[in-house]
Parts: C-alpha cells; structure tokens; sequence
C-alpha cells in the first residue's frame, strides 16, 4: 500500500505565551502539534507551552516546498506578517502561489 505524505507548513499559537510557532511537517501538521504540546522535542521553543493549537496549515505538494514556506514566514520575524497570512485570504493566497505557482 502506497503511503501518502502530508507535506505542509503550519502556524501554531500558544495563549499560554502569547506567541506564534511556524514549522513544517511531512506527517501532518495533528500528528506534529500532537509532540509539541507533549514535549516530544525535549526542551524547545515549543515546550515552554502545552496549549499550542494549529491556526493554519497550508498544503504543499512537496516537502520542499513546506520547507521554504517555513523559511520564508521565519525570515520575516514578523508578527504583522503572520496575522496579515491568517486574517487576509487574499494575501495568503499571493503567498501560496508565490511557492506553489499554481
């Protein structure tokens, strides 16, 4: 049986902390928030909290390219960045094309 891979970049957020996680994952974001908010990473910027909840998640066709999503939104170090991604359909769309080019 063909395994199928759920590649995709996601954006957590911790009320706790009152901060915003972005990562990537070929296992799908449940499975990956599910170690986060159970320390699976040992001590990381994630287990600080155990309230993370996944805000976005958009998927990708490859691993590749969840990856450089990921980059992309940590290099803009930007609050206003993410909100921007999750409150503005349109911008998020522009994003997604941006690395899909679809």
């Amino acid at each position: 049986m063909e395994q199928s891979t759920q590649n995709s970049c996601y954006i957590l957020f911790s009320e706790t902390l009152d901060k915003y996680y972005v990562g990537f994952t070929t296992e799908g974001a449940i499975k990956r928030l599910e170690k986060h908010n159970t320390s699976f990473y040992g001590h990381h910027y994630t287990s600080k909290a155990k309230d993370w909840k996944i805000v976005l998640e958009i998927k990708c066709s490859t691993a590749s390219t969840a990856r450089k999503m990921e980059l992309y939104i940590k290099q803009m170090k930007s609050r206003k960045f993410i909100l921007k991604l999750l409150t503005d359909e349109e911008e998020l769309n522009i994003f997604i094309k941006k690395f899909e080019g679809n």
